[in-house]
């Protein structure tokens, strides 16, 4: 899990949504595409951007050092603390026997496998493993049945004593032998598995999985024995880095560097050590981006499907002359240029509708999905990148990926009158009423609030004093994005507001917005709204202009929309912000509470304490198994207490969990691709999560690394990484004239 800019995002290991009030079992589902039509799952919206170069062109040694966020509590991925720079390690050092391709789907590792089929289904599926004659551990023992045997059972979940993250699939398999000679595995699964491809990659020596203390305690901090074109030397806690060398016993094509150093620095300091030179690769935010592309902008085209807002990343064709801090960038990042992608992992609104609030009320928060314009938000983050700001329409599957659907058309597009209706029939009024606050109680940032300071307001005005205030409906008079909210002095919450022009609030804080409104396609504007943006009470709000607030019972409709405050994370809370305005043009006003990174996940969404909010989730090619704890129907533990599994939205349904059940238990991989289709149209009928827009992957590098950068669905081919030859010359290449 993770939210934008704050590095907690899981790997599989971790883990790895009308005004009639209509149930999402009884929805009328649109028909999905697939029968006659072209495959829906399209292509990835963007391919990596790694500099590919051919081996040839690449010097033979060097050490590449790569920023990472942190050194890993743990070698070994399958327990709960592994991170992303434990997926790292394994894959420049372990065995996986399926890889992912450039669209994010599994393909055969030849390095590891000659080949891997289902060569039986009754009465029980059989896969057979027939293992490359080369594959060796790197103490000379040839990998083999004993090995995937230690690894199922580990992981299969019937030992208490292995401390494992997770066991799907490797629960449903009955036993692992020997085939006809050494280089031959039998898998024989006690129930079908569809997502077989997904085991054994990374597979452990069984060293490492063959006792409970070795697999608890012995791969944290070592790995003694690998088997990839790497072998990890050195874990360094005291100078935060992991030294990975070439393995002297892999059979591959040999890799081209002499060593990966991956080195924990912190994402702020990381634009000044590229520039230092003390780092070759690195992830970086967007403020970071701009300034190094602005400065070096790539003699290259952006990547395919982006919008015109890609010169603001790349660099315009006719660059207009650099400021001063631009001409000493240009300096600084001498030799560095940006790569960019998308990675496979999606942020999304999560709609908390677990407990008694609104949210509870499916009508609800079909308003609220109704009131989203996703594609406006998709460019507010992607298109000042120059990447494609597409909306995301799956949420098991990104495009390009075999399962992928847009089957958001469940809910909708972006409607207000729909949206008002959806709140109407759920009992919210514009206006109230609401309970009268005793005197001396703390207020409450709410309709009632709002419709009070009207009353006041008309009154004042009576007796011609309303030039001194700021009622909710006379801040209506410019139209759309001139609103802000009060903020509640007694709620200790930090309330942010979009607006237009960026020109209200005081002169400290004026220019920093204006920064943030250029970078990120929206300014915000602090409590009190704009000049001039005031009209003569009466007066018709234009289209688009917030809503009168809602109330129902007594109480207002306010949602609580927690972000993470860290620096880090400013493009969520700018999300955020064009959230709540779009909520406010429906009558629905919205608490944006910031709190510590490092409480965000742990004790607001995990535990429920929250209305709204944003984060990340990893988009896997096996949804069947991983995608299924996510969405499944929350049920009652033992203790009395809600078992919610993944699902922090505490929404799901019985049909939902059906459908992934049939996925997971179906050879046939169309028919189950259809279901993961059908599944995903319930999850968007029942919202839980809306799916946001696909999450930026910005790498900075040196220019002379070839292969290495923005991934994106593509797993690192490790041993083709490298640094070119001085005397490499890029190929001409044709004029378009």
């Amino acid at each position: 899990m993770s939210h934008d800019g704050v590095a907690t995002r899981p790997g599989r290991s971790a883990v790895m949504r009308s005004v009639a009030f209509l149930t999402a079992g009884a929805l009328a589902l649109p028909a999905l595409a697939g029968c006659s039509d072209p495959d829906p799952a399209g292509k990835p919206l963007a391919g990596q951007d790694i500099a590919p170069a051919a081996r040839a062109d690449l010097a033979d040694g060097g050490t590449l050092r790569w920023a990472v966020d942190a050194v890993p509590e743990t070698l070994n991925t399958f327990q709960s603390d592994a991170d992303a720079t434990t997926t790292r390690i394994a894959q420049a050092t372990l065995p996986s026997m399926f890889r992912l391709d450039a669209n994010g789907r599994p393909a055969r590792n030849a390095d590891y496998l000659e080949s891997a089929k289902t060569v039986a289904t009754e009465p029980r599926q059989v896969v057979l493993y027939k293992l490359n004659q080369q594959a060796v551990w790197s103490d000379g023992r040839e990998i083999g049945a004993a090995d995937f045997a230690a690894q199922w059972r580990a992981l299969s979940g019937k030992d208490s004593a292995y401390w494992t993250a997770r066991n799907a699939g490797y629960d449903r398999i009955e036993k692992i032998e020997r085939g006809a000679n050494d280089l031959e595995v039998r898998v024989t699964f006690a129930r079908t598995y569809a997502d077989w491809r997904s085991l054994f990659s990374p597979l452990y020596p069984k060293e490492v999985m063959g006792t409970p203390d070795s697999f608890n305690d012995g791969a944290r901090r070592k790995l003694k024995v690998s088997a990839g074109p790497f072998a990890v030397k050195k874990v360094d806690r005291k100078a935060d880095q992991v030294r990975l060398t070439r393995n002297p016993r892999w059979w591959g094509r040999p890799a081209r560097l002499e060593e990966i150093v991956l080195r924990a620095v912190p994402r702020d300091r990381r634009a000044a050590e590229l520039a230092a030179g003390e780092l070759d690769l690195a992830d970086v935010d967007p403020a970071a981006a701009r300034r190094i592309a602005v400065a070096a902008p790539r003699p290259k085209p952006p990547t395919a499907g982006a919008s015109a807002g890609a010169t603001q990343l790349m660099g315009p064709d006719r660059p207009a002359p650099l400021t001063p801090a631009q001409q000493r960038d240009r300096k600084r990042f001498r030799g560095v240029e940006m790569r960019k992608s998308l990675e496979p992992s999606f942020t999304q609104l999560a709609l908390n509708g677990g407990d008694d609030g609104p949210l509870n009320d499916e009508r609800v928060r079909r308003a609220v999905a109704r009131a989203l314009d996703r594609e406006e938000l998709a460019k507010l983050v992607l298109s000042p990148l120059g990447l494609p700001a597409e909306p995301v329409g799956s949420h098991l599957a990104l495009s390009g990926q075999a399962a992928y659907a847009d089957n958001s058309g469940a809910i909708g597009g972006p409607d207000t009158a729909e949206a008002q209706a959806l709140l109407a029939d759920a009992g919210w009024v514009p206006g109230g009423p609401v309970k009268e606050k005793k005197k001396g109680e703390k207020g409450e940032k709410a309709a009632g609030g709002e419709a009070d300071k009207d009353e006041k307001s008309a009154k004042d005005k009576d007796k011609g004093k309303d030039k001194d205030k700021k009622s909710e409906d006379e801040s209506k008079g410019k139209g759309k994005d001139k609103d802000s909210d009060a903020k509640d002095s007694g709620s200790g919450s930090d309330t942010y507001i979009v607006g237009e022009d960026g020109k209200s609030g005081d002169d400290g804080k004026r220019e920093q917005l204006a920064q943030d409104g250029r970078q990120y396609g929206g300014n915000q504007l602090p409590q009190g709204g704009a000049p001039g943006a005031y009209a003569p009470q009466g007066t018709a709000a234009p289209a688009g202009a917030a809503a009168r607030p809602l109330a129902k019972d007594g109480k207002a409709l306010t949602l609580r929309f927690v972000v993470p405050a860290g620096e880090g994370s400013q493009t969520l809370r700018t999300v955020a912000d064009r959230i709540g305005l779009m909520l406010r043009r429906v009558g629905i006003r919205t608490e944006v509470t910031k709190v510590p990174d490092e409480s965000y996940f742990k004790d607001h969404i995990a535990s429920g304490q929250y209305d709204l909010a944003l984060y990340s989730w990893p988009s896997s090619p096996y949804p069947a198994t991983d995608a299924r704890p996510v969405y499944a129907k929350p049920v009652p533990a033992a203790d009395g207490s809600l078992n919610v599994e993944q699902n922090y939205t505490r929404i799901g349904t019985d049909q939902v969990d059906q459908l992934f059940d049939q996925a997971a238990g179906t050879l046939d991989e169309s028919e189950s691709r259809s279901l993961i289709r059908k599944a995903d149209s319930r999850i968007w009928a029942s919202v839980g999560s809306i799916p946001l827009y696909q999450r930026p992957e910005l790498t900075a590098a040196r220019t002379s690394v070839a292969n290495a950068g923005a991934f994106g669905f593509g797993t690192p081919v490790y041993e083709d990484m490298g640094f070119l030859k001085k005397d490499f010359k890029p190929a001409a290449t044709a004029s378009a004239g």
